[in-house]
């Protein structure tokens, strides 16, 4: 009997955090801890996405290994926490390089990290009410 969900998603609940979905932000996932709360969503994301340019600015810009290791973890984190896979993933992969000893593999995952945090301020966008005009 097979409960749907096939190994390697299991495998990468495993490694994230967070159950793999087609959207950049698992919202069940975010709201498991936010009980629903809608306002407390918004909040969080909001804050979330103010952060994680910063954040990866400072993987960008890092001279030391401890620096790139303490961003690259907190992203990893937060993404998590919001249920933000990809880039949850992509932040524990530029945690695992351990430092800045290759700066192209820095490039690279910042590259990527840049991208995976588009897909997820656009997500979040859409979430967002349009404003109604009026006639």
């Amino acid at each position: 009997m097979t409960s749907g969900v096939s190994r390697a998603q299991r495998q990468q609940k495993s490694v994230t955090g967070v159950s793999p979905v087609a959207e950049p932000v698992d919202l069940a996932h975010l709201r498991r801890f936010t009980l629903g709360d809608k306002h407390l969503e918004t909040e969080i994301l909001g804050l979330f996405m103010a952060q994680v340019p910063i954040t990866i600015a400072t993987l960008k810009h890092a001279e030391s290994d401890g620096v790139w290791y303490v961003a690259a973890h907190s992203l990893k984190g937060s993404a998590r926490a919001i249920g933000a896979g990809r880039l949850a993933l992509l932040a524990a992969q530029a945690e695992r390089l351990g430092g800045i000893s290759d700066p192209d593999a820095c490039r690279a995952i910042v590259r990527m990290l840049e991208e995976a945090a588009e897909e997820v301020r656009a997500f979040v966008s859409s979430l967002k009410p349009k404003a109604q005009s009026t006639p």
